[in-house]
């Protein structure tokens, strides 16, 4: 089991297979990087899946796949099915865009794979152009009813922002709600690689927003997700991420990997230790100590709350943000 210095269970693992992405959301990448990691500097399947087993063996029980887009990495469902044969009982889900969802959907389900996190901002194609800068709408819709079709369990993150999609929160938790799909809004969060023109609507401002429509209770967090969770008359329930509050850091499980072979403790945090030297030398217990020492030093909380909170210098992309 692995245990951090805050007497927090770290059993949840984020593992980006790619940081490459085919949108340039105005939240995470409106402009290509001046150059993409080579690919020869990534870890193979095999050797990701190495350290899979390695924490699985520690006490991991939930492994998220995350990008970049992680579609765009050829074979994932292979890696996937590695995973899952090894340990049926691990959580497996992955984050995606979904636009390249409708044609892999199938074969992800087959591999293993239970769950998945979509994002979708918008209903309108005209504003989905204008925040992934692509005509991206009529696939990702459609990639999501290919999933719920073939019974992978469908999540929908939205971020809400001011001249932009605010206008849209009711549209989009309808169509949630229409589909039992639960839906989180996430507040945006600030980070160098951002759209200087991005302005985010708070969680206050969100909440008089739907209370115009709804009644709801407020259930507080459920276990370790970062969510905050309200519940409507009639049973649906959503979710809101403030990561500018630091609630949820109380019980933090997670830990995320890169696809370089970078262990970071906490998604807002530049610092990191590399599993890569280890993994392609195949030490295993070099890499298990890596891992422990990870866990042993995640902070206690992030950095964005406060008089002293920071804009994030790291790349969301890399790390499955």
């Amino acid at each position: 089991m692995l245990i951090d210095s805050y007497e927090r269970v770290v059993d949840y693992l984020r593992v980006s297979v790619t940081e490459r992405c085919n949108f340039r959301c105005q939240y995470c990448m409106p402009e290509k990087p001046f150059s993409w990691v080579p690919k020869e500097n990534l870890l193979s399947f095999e050797e990701l899946f190495l350290f899979m087993k390695i924490a699985i063996d520690e006490g991991v029980k939930k492994i998220r796949i995350t990008g970049g887009e992680p579609l765009l990495r050829e074979g994932l469902d292979k890696f996937i099915k590695m995973i899952y044969d090894y340990e049926p009982s691990i959580d497996l889900a992955m984050t995606t865009n979904a636009y390249l969802l409708k044609g892999a959907a199938q074969k992800l389900k087959d591999a293993g794979l239970k769950r998945i996190n979509v994002s979708i901002d918008t209903l309108d194609p005209i504003t989905a152009h204008r925040i992934a800068a692509k005509d991206v709408l009529k696939n990702v819709l459609e990639g999501v009813e290919e999933a719920r079709k073939v019974g992978l369990i469908v999540k929908v993150n939205m971020v809400p922002m001011n001249n932009m999609n605010a206008n849209e929160i009711v549209d989009v938790l309808e169509y949630c709600k229409e589909r039992n799909m639960s839906i989180r809004f996430i507040e945006y969060m600030e980070n160098q690689f951002a759209s200087k023109d991005i302005s985010g609507l708070k969680s206050d401002e969100l909440l008089e927003r739907l209370r115009e429509h709804y009644e709801f209770t407020d259930d507080g967090f459920d276990g370790s997700s970062p969510s905050h969770y309200y519940t409507m008359k009639d049973g649906y329930r959503f979710g809101i991420i403030e990561p500018y509050a630091d609630d949820f850091c109380k019980k933090c499980n997670r830990i995320r990997l890169t696809a370089e072979g970078n262990l970071i403790p906490c998604l807002y945090f530049d610092e990191a230790l590399s599993i890569g030297k280890a993994i392609k030398a195949g030490d295993i217990n070099a890499a298990a100590e890596v891992l422990r020492e990870v866990v042993r030093t995640k902070p206690e909380k992030n950095r964005w709350g406060g008089e002293d909170g920071e804009s994030s210098s790291r790349a969301f992309y890399e790390t499955g943000g």
